[in-house]
């Protein structure tokens, strides 16, 4: 276990916690033909997220198998993993976890199957839940939504480092 030091502040002051393991986590940047991006908007701990679908890598995986685990457990696509993107380059803290370290992998990807894709039980409004869905406030769900190209903006994800992804991918 080590604790952080904060690089930049006066005198280096440690930070009130203590890191005490990484936590890889794996995500993927699926268009569709409409050039519409999936995300996952998620209700965790009583908490609202929308992300990128994909999630944390597993001892034994590789990166690109954990996102092909992790896309068929969440949406049941079967996807080819395509170019990488982008692994975080700083020091992210968990936003669930406070004494994780995150490191993130985001990679394009690719839906194996178009009829199964255009299947997809598909939210139009974020958040869109149902009341048993969110009725456990430590309880975790999710559900499926695409975001037009031309809406997408670092302002229609949640974590600091998927926005970091958006601007890559949008040029901003």
């Amino acid at each position: 276990m080590s604790s952080v030091t904060k690089a930049g502040s006066k005198n280096n002051k440690k930070l009130s916690f203590m890191i005490d393991r990484f936590t890889i986590r794996v995500y993927g940047i699926l268009m569709d033909a409409s050039k519409r991006v999936l995300v996952s908007d998620e209700f965790i701990r009583g908490e609202y997220f929308t992300k990128f679908p994909g999630g944390g890598m597993e001892l034994g995986e590789g990166t690109r198998d954990c996102l092909q685990r992790e896309f068929k457990e969440e949406t049941g696509l079967d996807v080819t993993i395509g170019d990488h993107i982008y692994t975080t380059d700083y020091y992210q803290v968990s936003a669930f976890r406070y004494t994780d370290q995150i490191v993130s992998i985001y990679y394009y990807a690719h839906a194996n199957d178009v009829d199964t894709l255009q299947k997809l039980d598909i939210k139009q409004t974020p958040f869109d839940f149902t009341e048993a869905q969110i009725a456990d406030p430590g309880g975790q769900s999710e559900v499926l939504r695409w975001i037009a190209w031309d809406d997408l903006s670092t302002e229609t994800v949640s974590l600091p480092i998927d926005k970091i992804v958006v601007a890559m991918i949008k040029g901003i």
